[in-house]
């Protein structure tokens, strides 16, 4: 069974021209986004995902600006909104030591370098200079980590495990 991998959601056009906004779930968006890149579009309404060709990508606001190969009106890109963009882990590259995919990380359980467990990754936001992982704790509340060597002190994907030092404050 192929394995896909969201790297974005289309969520409107952006004038006439088959221009789409998305709003990136990528680790990549330079990549993922580089003209003559696949993409595959899932939608509700259909069963099988529709194959895109990346042929512009710009930066807009908080949005990546897409054009696609052979959609060059906005009556064409219409049926594309709420649409999820995703790649097939084939298209996934080898990563430098010490370097995650998203998907590598969320879900894993975070502890501290005492033992205490904080509770699993459930989503990472990437708002600047380092990621800062949304974890949720006991009780429901969110605790935000950033993702930074003075914190983080070893990621175990395979046992699906981080360990933390936390710093004064982190976690009340």
């Amino acid at each position: 069974m192929e394995k896909w991998f969201n790297v974005g959601k289309i969520v409107n056009t952006h004038g006439v021209r088959g221009e789409v906004r998305v709003i990136s779930r990528t680790d990549f968006p330079d990549e993922r986004y580089q003209a003559g890149s696949k993409l595959y579009l899932f939608t509700e309404k259909e069963v099988n995902p529709l194959e895109l060709v990346v042929e512009s990508h710009r930066k807009h606001k908080n949005f990546d600006l897409l054009t696609f190969s052979g959609y060059n009106d906005i009556s064409e890109v219409e049926p594309f909104k709420n649409g999820l963009l995703k790649v097939n882990e084939t298209q996934l590259g080898d990563l430098k030591e010490g370097e995650y995919y998203f998907h590598e990380i969320i879900g894993c359980v975070v502890k501290t370098s005492a033992g205490e467990e904080i509770g699993p990754v459930k989503e990472i936001l990437t708002p600047g200079a380092n990621d800062v992982w949304v974890i949720k704790g006991a009780k429901g509340k969110e605790i935000l980590i950033p993702y930074i060597d003075e914190i983080v002190k070893k990621i175990d994907v395979d046992k699906k495990e981080i360990v933390i030092e936390p710093m004064e404050g982190l976690l009340s």
